[in-house]
């Protein structure tokens, strides 16, 4: 399985602006789907944003026009750029890479995201 290594997480204001990073091991995460999950305490585990091998991408309602998932294939690496942040963004943010979206494959270890003044 691909490793997958996250970071960019920590404290912003409301309306701020965090971009995180999933640095992934080996050459095959070129051809998995990559996505962010988070999960905020007592609440369940939700799809974010999810882009696929060919670049085709997927958002939560909750998150459309303010998140941006990519993706740098020559880097192994995936990115969530988040703006306008909301108090209900703050959660642990997970990336995944597998064949299917959120479907075997490789989980990071999750970084904390904090929306508060």
């Amino acid at each position: 399985q691909v490793q997958l290594v996250e970071s960019g997480g920590g404290l912003v204001q409301p309306g701020g602006s965090v971009r995180l990073s999933c640095a992934a091991s080996g050459s095959i995460f070129r051809l998995y789907a990559m996505a962010w999950y988070r999960q905020a305490p007592g609440q369940q585990r939700e799809l974010v944003a999810a882009i696929g091998s060919g670049g085709n991408t997927n958002y939560a309602d909750s998150v459309k026009g303010r998140f941006t998932i990519s993706r740098d294939n020559a880097k192994n690496t995936g990115y969530l750029q988040m703006n306008s942040l909301k108090p209900e963004d703050t959660a642990v943010y997970y990336c995944h890479a597998g064949l299917r979206t959120g479907v075997g494959g490789s989980w990071g270890q999750g970084t904390q995201v904090t929306v508060s003044s």
